[in-house]
């Protein structure tokens, strides 16, 4: 899970070299940046030769199948109008299931593509959620979350394959989240989430309806499952107990005695055994991107492993045989590629090209990792793309960029947006702020009930930092941001309006009491959690968010303001941003508004970024640049 550290040794701004030569780079335009094509997904076939994926190279997400044998790939799906994301073939057949919703509106449904082509919507209902959740261990039987039955909780359900008629498992009537389930269904586990940073794991044994308490009462902290082994002898837990980073450890279910299985000094993200259990899989989140170890379980010695050059590998599935691996390995310069990985020839091999063959990597820029100081001496570490073209001679305009959440993070993987206005020529710094997840738990407990304060202060030093190299022009800084990081550039705007020049928000919350009283049912049991690190709306803690919501304090916006909204948002309601961009007009200040009928809280179809992305270039040119050039 994600959490931070306080860091006492300050790293002297590294990436950023002065004697760096500057260079006229090739600028290409919003299609061919959006022209990259996404891919995701990567489930095996039975006979292990092909791969299925989810794709958007014809503008939106469609199902694919790589064959592994010559590269090729053929489509499964033609979706002209909603994105069909991929899940995994049926057992024993080339059927297929994927998944959906309407418009972005995160109402997602589990659908079955037959072999002759006949789909049927497994989970239907106009209002009720489904998850995939795997396949038992015979593969006769499909698991699934959904919140059919309330609204507000999800019930783990399963479906024999052939008949896929829906079995209630687990009845889910106390708000508490199922997370895992032993093989022979014997043991549940529960999370209760308290705050952001903090839950309570219990295992449940459904014979003796027994319940088990796997964090420790007297330790505050993370907790996640793991799962079990297949003997179900022993279960597997990530967690933060007595440590700033969250590491993994294992619970022998008949004695109730843990140990240790693996710790580092960054945060385990997720682990988990091969079909057999020959070999341990575990991410680590190591300074803004994720590293690989492979454990042979047997001797618990590291598998060597080929090394990607840049490569931030942000997911793996071992195959049933165990023979093979699929990874999806991305980088600051290149979308995701999927490669595979055979663990007898030790070979690794690139199933897929995702860069727009028209774009030359080397007139993109590589991702940096670079630390300053806030105005209270804590270290704030940050993403930072700095253009090819900038010199002492040449200046060029620059954007802070927060990212998503509130606990989100910034990583140094490929992010076509930012790269498209580095290419343009301006300076990017994305700030991971107190309150982001990845460096530790004390440093992402620090804005809870602080937000809009400390972490827009942390914004504004980073602003600084940016004004204090000889190459950007102090005078030419905005701020941009999506979801969380849209709050925090309406808040910058608000509430310190002559620190930034503009402010892009992208489907960002203005009203947090509207946002937190509009919780999606479904978000039930994250609510309390919520409320905990933001405050409650119902309560005293109203008066502080009102303070802080940029949309009662629209009279200090004085700077130009550029807004994006998905219409189908579900978590920030478009009547966020349309009273946003009102206010602001009512003190003549420039305000432009894109507003995407078929979206929701993020932007998937091609045409809509390319359409709303460009705009954002054409503004930050219009108001930010424009300064130096009259």
């Amino acid at each position: 899970m994600r959490q931070f550290i306080l860091c006492s040794i300050v790293l002297l701004f590294f990436a950023c070299k002065e004697k760096e030569t500057p260079r006229v780079v090739k600028e290409y335009s919003i299609e061919e940046f959006y022209n990259n094509t996404r891919i995701g997904g990567g489930a095996f076939s039975d006979d292990e030769d092909r791969l299925l994926v989810a794709s958007d190279e014809t503008g939106i997400f469609n199902v694919y199948e790589i064959n592994l044998k010559d590269g090729s790939r053929r489509a499964l799906t033609e979706s002209v109008e909603e994105s069909f994301f991929s899940v995994d073939y049926v057992p024993g057949t080339n059927s297929f299931l994927y998944s959906a919703d309407k418009g972005g509106d995160e109402i997602d449904h589990i659908y079955l593509q037959s072999e002759d082509g006949t789909v049927t919507d497994l989970t239907p209902g106009e209002k009720a959620k489904a998850n995939f959740a795997g396949w038992n261990r015979e593969d006769t039987h499909m698991y699934y979350n959904s919140n059919a039955r309330d609204p507000q909780y999800f019930d783990l359900y399963k479906m024999k394959i052939g008949d896929w008629n829906p079995e209630v498992i687990y009845k889910n009537t106390n708000g508490n989240d199922l997370t895992d389930w032993s093989e022979d269904e014997k043991y549940m586990a529960f999370s209760k989430t308290i705050t952001t940073s903090s839950n309570e794991l219990w295992l449940e044994d459904r014979m003796s309806n027994k319940k088990i308490q796997i964090s420790n009462p007297d330790k505050p902290g993370s907790y996640s499952s793991s799962g079990f082994s297949k003997d179900n002898k022993s279960f597997y837990f990530i967690t933060d107990e007595d440590a700033e980073f969250s590491y993994l450890k294992e619970m022998n279910l008949e004695t109730g005695e843990t140990s240790t299985v693996y710790q580092t000094d960054w945060d385990v993200m997720y682990s988990y055994l091969s079909k057999n259990e020959t070999y341990r899989i575990i991410a680590i989140n190591e300074d803004g991107k994720n590293s690989l170890v492979i454990l042979d379980k047997a001797t618990g010695k590291q598998v060597d492993f080929p090394d990607i050059k840049d490569g931030d590998i942000t997911a793996v599935r071992v195959s049933d045989s165990e023979e093979k691996m699929r990874l999806s390995v991305g980088s600051s310069k290149s979308p995701n590629n999927l490669y595979l990985y055979d663990f007898k020839s030790k070979e690794l091999t690139k199933l897929t090209e995702t860069l727009n063959k028209n774009i030359n990597p080397d007139n993109l820029v590589s991702a940096e990792v670079v630390r300053y100081k806030s105005f209270d001496g804590l270290e704030i570490p940050a993403i930072y793309y700095k253009p090819h073209i900038a010199s002492k001679d040449n200046k060029v305009p620059a954007l802070v960029w927060v990212h998503g959440g509130p606990g989100g993070q910034s990583r140094t993987g490929y992010f076509s947006l930012l790269q498209y206005l580095t290419n343009h020529g301006y300076a990017v710094l994305a700030v991971n702020n107190r309150g982001s997840s990845g460096y530790g738990k004390s440093f992402y407990k620090m804005d809870d009930k602080n937000h809009g304060d400390k972490d827009l202060k942390d914004c504004i030093a980073g602003k600084d930092w940016l004004a204090s190299q000889d190459y950007i022009n102090a005078d030419q800084i905005g701020i941009i941001g999506g979801s969380y990081g849209g709050y925090m550039t309406m808040a910058a705007m608000a509430f310190t309006p002559e620190e930034f020049k503009v402010g892009v928000n992208i489907f960002g919350v203005t009203n947090w009491l509207r946002t937190l009283k509009s919780i999606p049912p479904y978000w039930e049991s994250f609510r309390q959690a919520l409320y905990e690190e933001l405050g409650d709306p119902y309560s005293q803690d109203s008066v502080r968010l009102h303070a802080i919501s940029p949309l009662f304090h629209t009279e200090n916006i004085v700077n130009p303001v550029m807004v994006l909204q998905g219409a189908n948002d579900p978590r920030v309601l478009q009547i966020e941003s349309d009273e946003i961009v009102e206010g602001v007009r009512a003190n003549n200040v420039p305000v432009e508004y894109v507003v995407f009928d078929d979206e929701g809280h993020g932007f998937i179809k091609k045409e809509n970024e390319k359409r709303g992305y460009s705009q954002v270039l054409e503004f930050l040119d219009k108001y930010l640049r424009k300064e130096n050039l009259n």
